[in-house]
């Protein structure tokens, strides 16, 4: 044991020297992630979508068509930035994405209201954002309800109603609606606890590829093994330590940046969350280290880590519900750590579930720690035989 912590101390000292004479390392670990950090912080800062510019064309432009169109204006969503003269100027406006809706109000819309007739307002919304397309129609929807409520609430109150009674007449199941977790619907609480962890991903497997990689690269590894005195477990952990530490604080930045300045509230354990982020660093230094001892090529391993990270977050339920995936799909997404770290993140901060809640999925990540030891062996030999030396 004494000589394990020696040998892992002489790497340490080794790869701490080479990080000061290695500029890119200081980059990759430490510049890049906390700039992406500052920038999803004034990105989310915001919070919810507010002010999508819409276009209305109003064919009737009476007292009643003209209040339709503030109380849609009046929406947290969508803003009137556009009145056009016709539908040719609309579908314009929107291929050029000056827009994002066009609301219509047809001709003879107040005097069809006083005739007690019935009319029509029309909405036509992008669909090239899922997540815009649902706010405006939720928003536009709801102004026009409301707008519609109030017509007859009057005309109820006319025939000898309380406003009371013609609420309940005209509305006899009410409906309410109550969001958890998230109940103003806060985008940056939704995705700074997805984007930010996902920078920490990609840097950190990129990071440990590199430092492996570039041993093979410049023909270094046998020295590398050398200074472990030839213990290839010594020689992983001392060249790992140091990004482990550097990458970890890296993560309280993100913490401090998640809940601090876009102020994503915590309602669950910060000490789980911190475990959690620990062992992600871990998990993702293990497969990135996994990944270029089994493809021993710095180029293609940096490819493959990229390609793995992207995988990592299509899969992690952020994009599309794990659960409304198929069966093959839904199992194949607990390949990735970042899938279970998603889950910890949510069930702690948003939902406030208990520690024990957690345990599962930190163990699960843990598991992934271990698959270095399947490759020691040919980490070892990748080590000591110099056809392996070079390769880009």
């Amino acid at each position: 044991m004494l000589n394990f912590l020696r040998n892992t101390y002489a790497v340490l000292r080794r790869e701490l020297t080479r990080l000061a004479h290695q500029p890119m390392y200081f980059v990759l670990m430490i510049v890049l992630p906390v700039v992406s950090f500052a920038f999803f912080a004034l990105l989310f800062n915001q919070g919810a979508i507010r002010n999508i510019p819409i276009a209305v064309l109003d064919q009737d432009n009476t007292t009643l068509s003209r209040k339709a169109v503030q109380m849609i204006d009046d929406t947290p969503t969508a803003m009137v930035a556009y009145g056009i003269q016709g539908m040719d100027e609309g579908e314009r406006l929107m291929r050029e994405g000056k827009v994002m809706a066009i609301v219509q109000i047809p001709s003879f819309f107040e005097k069809n209201i006083l005739s007690n007739s019935q009319t029509h307002i029309e909405a036509y919304i992008t669909g090239t954002n899922i997540t815009v397309n649902g706010l405006l129609a939720k928003d536009i929807q709801t102004a026009v309800t409301s707008f519609s409520a109030g017509i007859q609430i009057q005309l109820l109150t006319k025939q000898g109603l309380t406003q009371r009674q013609a609420m309940a007449q005209l509305m006899p199941v009410r409906f309410d609606k109550h969001v958890l977790f998230n109940p103003y619907i806060n985008y940056g609480y939704y995705l700074s606890p997805s984007f930010m962890p996902m920078m920490l991903l990609i840097f950190t497997i990129m990071v440990s590829i590199f430092a492996v990689g570039t041993e093979l690269k410049h023909a270094t590894a046998s020295e590398w093994l050398d200074t472990a005195g030839g213990s290839i477990f010594a020689a992983l952990v001392g060249k790992m330590l140091p990004i482990t530490v550097i990458m970890f604080l890296t993560s309280q930045v993100m913490f401090l940046i998640i809940f601090k300045t876009v102020g994503v509230p915590l309602n669950g354990s910060l000490t789980v969350l911190t475990l959690a982020s620990l062992l992600f660093i871990l998990s993702y230094q293990a497969i990135g280290t996994f990944i270029v001892t089994l493809l021993s090529n710095l180029r293609l391993s940096l490819s493959i880590g990229g390609g793995y990270s992207v995988l990592a977050f299509t899969f992690s339920g952020l994009t599309f519900p794990i659960m409304a995936m198929s069966l093959p799909m839904q199992w194949l997404s607990r390949i990735f750590p970042f899938t279970y770290y998603t889950d910890i993140f949510i069930d702690q901060a948003l939902r406030g579930a208990p520690p024990v809640y957690s345990m599962y999925d930190v163990g699960a990540i843990a598991l992934f720690i271990l698959l270095p030891l399947l490759c020691l062996p040919r980490l070892r030999k990748l080590c000591t035989d110099p056809k392996y030396w070079g390769r880009l």
